[in-house]
């Protein structure tokens, strides 16, 4: 009978309100604004400025892409090493009934530095600047005009040095930059605090409606900072650092087709990993393992997590208080029995690992908390035959 009635409720919410697609939450064709506009907007990490612009009443959506450069599709390996032309950029897609041009040049102007030339906070070089990207001219005089605005209010001490220049082709951003704050909410948010954004923002407008990220508390990232401070080309080579091993992780960790899966997993893995289900707790694998190794995607073999990170919950399930490889997990909003939770997820295999959840100890103050069935274990001393030697110094 329950399931009964969790069918139905599904059914409804489909009927009535917005569905599911590509990881953006898309509003049925009688709730689209018949007009829409578009702005362009580089305000240096795309991440953040995509995520400032859709808390705006009014923003539709927005799209992290390239402009301003000569390249054909460029990829961001591209552009985060310079040289050809495009900036970040975000597409803003609103409703101009709800929101003007203008009130977005205001939103603009409140979460960029308008006084670097060099880049946005931590991302430094040409690519990173703050830039808008005018469609015509009548957006051309209104980003000018309030320019003017801004320079003659007496909020900085130095010239506003953002550039006003025509559109040209703007290229959307690979698929894993699209939603980034949405998708890897804790990865966003170690990037944002380290970053100084908004620090400076802070600062600057104080804790006007701005819709200034401030967190309740220092991300992991501040609190690293603040203990050995790290230089802007150190944080921008550890990102993209991050982005090269991605590429790397993509060729070494496979999917395998649903039928070697099925030959492969054992009932109860494909049934977690495949289907999104849940294991017993107190009655699996590896919830009180208490050897020394790491632990890989039962379907990729992608590293995950380390037993150095690994506590007692309490729960019956294996409880880890942060990734061993933080891009190889991926958050999920899990919208699953009337709950909301954060799902997470392998990056290759696109197993379903767990949950996580906000209850854990320190340092990080999480608790991943996941399936023995999405895992297999390898213990230190066959790191090296498994192909995972890098891992020995975890244990040394």
């Amino acid at each position: 009978m329950k399931s009964f009635y969790v069918a139905i409720i599904a059914l409804l919410l489909v009927l009535l309100g917005c569905q599911q697609v590509n990881g953006k939450m898309e509003k049925t064709m009688h709730d689209e604004p018949q007009n829409t506009k578009e702005a362009y907007f580089a305000g240096g990490c795309f991440w953040c400025t995509e995520a400032d612009f859709e808390k705006v009443d009014g923003v539709i959506e927005a799209i992290s892409g390239y402009t301003g450069g000569n390249v054909v599709n460029p990829t961001y390996e591209q552009v985060s090493k310079g040289g050809t032309g495009h900036v970040e950029t975000v597409k803003v897609v609103y409703d101009p009934a709800t929101v003007t041009y203008e009130e977005l040049l205001e939103v603009f102007w409140m979460h960029v530095d308008p006084t670097d030339g060099e880049g946005q906070f931590v991302d430094r070089g040409s690519q990173y600047r703050s830039v808008i990207f005018y469609g015509n001219e009548h957006e051309r005089r209104l980003a000018e005009a309030s320019k003017k605005r801004l320079a003659a209010s007496g909020r900085f001490d130095k010239p506003i040095v953002t550039d006003i220049l025509p559109l040209g082709p703007f290229y959307p951003a690979e698929g894993y930059h699209q939603d980034y704050y949405k998708r890897n909410p804790i990865r966003y948010r170690w990037y944002r605090g380290g970053s100084g954004r908004d620090r400076f923002l802070k600062n600057v407008w104080g804790d006007m409606d701005s819709g200034i990220e401030l967190q309740a508390k220092e991300s992991e990232m501040e609190n690293e900072s603040k203990e050995s401070p790290m230089s802007t080309d150190k944080m921008k080579e550890k990102m993209e650092g991050h982005m090269a091993s991605n590429t790397e992780a993509s060729s070494m960790y496979k999917h395998p087709d649903k039928e070697e899966l099925r030959r492969r997993l054992t009932p109860m893995q494909y049934k977690v990993t495949q289907e999104d289900g849940t294991e017993p707790p107190f009655n699996n694998a590896y919830w009180n393992n208490h050897e020394m190794g790491i632990y890989v995607d039962v379907v990729s073999g992608e590293p995950l997590f380390s037993s150095t990170d690994k506590f007692d919950s309490g729960t019956g399930w294996p409880s880890f208080t942060k990734p061993l490889e933080t891009d190889n997990v991926v958050e999920k909003i899990d919208r699953s029995f009337l709950m909301v939770r954060t799902e997470v997820r392998s990056k290759h295999g696109d197993s379903h690992l767990g949950h996580v959840f906000n209850d854990g100890p320190d340092p990080t103050g999480l608790r991943y908390c996941i399936s023995s069935a999405a895992l297999r274990f390898i213990p230190k001393e066959d790191l090296e035959k498994e192909g995972y030697g890098k891992y020995r110094k975890l244990f040394q």
